[in-house]
């Protein structure tokens, strides 16, 4: 079975791989736009293989947190009615403010920003992904 793992830019064709595996952060209630490019890019291969989707968002775990996040996720996957996932999940994600970018550093300083004075934190539960993705061989059929 032939695996990769790339950043969505750098994928030209799925031609060769029977099934995809894609992850993208949630931020601010959004995905990225590099994962709506592949998307949109990719629809005609991704109808014709088995699609699993996990998406890094909330920094904590509490229940509402969770709850909106997933919310959010299923809003901007709604964009693509073709799209059948055989597996979607949603992990609790990392901040790390020293990685945003200039614009985004600015929106940290806003009041009203989500983020202000948000401090580092990484709550990513590593048994939970890893537990999703050891079941993931059988719900894309390889």
């Amino acid at each position: 079975m032939q695996v990769a793992i790339q950043p969505v830019g750098d994928v030209q064709t799925l031609a060769d791989y029977r099934a995809v595996v894609m992850g993208a952060p949630l931020y601010i209630g959004k995905l990225r736009k590099d994962a709506h490019r592949f998307l949109a890019q990719h629809r005609e291969a991704l109808t014709q293989r088995p699609v699993a989707l996990f998406a890094l968002g909330p920094l904590d775990t509490d229940e509402e947190g969770m709850q909106g996040a997933r919310a959010e996720l299923d809003k901007e996957l709604a964009q693509y009615p073709w799209l059948k996932p055989v597996a979607l999940e949603l992990f609790v994600g990392k901040y790390d403010p020293s990685k945003l970018s200039f614009f985004h550093k600015l929106l940290t300083k806003l009041p009203a920003s989500p983020l202000h004075n948000l401090p580092a934190s990484d709550n990513r539960d590593w048994d939970a992904i890893r537990a999703w993705a050891n079941g993931l061989t059988a719900r894309l059929g390889l």
